[in-house]
């Protein structure tokens, strides 16, 4: 599932390539609203995910992708990953839209960082003690602390509304539904 994901995002950004706002339009994530056109419709809080502002985002995003999700999909089988991620991606907009709808702001958001951001918590709650090697500061640090520091960075980074134009709450809302189901998945009977 991690390769298929991976390769439909890189083929849905050739076709924003070629297409370009009119897949935005439609397809990036809408804050509902009268002020707002176009407007939000429902598909958008998956949709978005497909689409990305750029090389570089849709680079990084694939990138953490490739690391810790094929780690991810090897515990919780290809089914159940694809349900994971695309949870994380579906609370990810609903966290985004709730900040949008309070804020007044009227901007799209676009990306797979939802999904790769639940995908991120996963592997730091599956493989706590795995070192991770970070670039800048070459600094190694144990999986857990890593996902737990990125989160608070996060959430400091969105209160605070530094890095405008960066969706901070959908990564937070991606963690937020991917634990949730991490939390759910433990107290099921097998």
């Amino acid at each position: 599932m991690v390769r298929t994901i991976f390769f439909l995002n890189i083929a849905v950004f050739w076709a924003q390539i070629f297409y370009g706002d009119w897949l935005l339009t439609w397809f990036a994530l809408w804050p509902p609203g009268p002020d707002t056109r176009p407007h939000f419709i429902v598909w958008q809080l998956v949709s978005y995910s497909f689409l990305h502002g750029g090389v570089l985002h849709l680079g990084v995003n694939m990138l953490a992708l490739w690391m810790f999700g094929r780690d991810v999909e090897r515990v919780l089988g290809p089914r159940r990953f694809l349900r994971y991620y695309f949870v994380c991606v579906v609370s990810a907009a609903l966290l985004q839209l709730l900040v949008a709808w309070t804020s007044t702001q009227a901007y799209p958001t676009v990306g797979a960082s939802g999904g790769v951001f639940g995908v991120l918590l996963a592997f730091g709650m599956f493989f706590p003690r795995r070192r991770i090697l970070l670039l800048i500061p070459p600094i190694p640090m144990p999986a857990w602390l890593f996902v737990s520091l990125y989160a608070a960075l996060e959430l400091v980074l969105g209160v605070t509304g530094t890095q405008a134009g960066v969706a901070h709450f959908a990564h937070l809302g991606g963690m937020l539904g991917g634990y949730l189901v991490l939390q759910l998945a433990r107290t099921r009977p097998r």
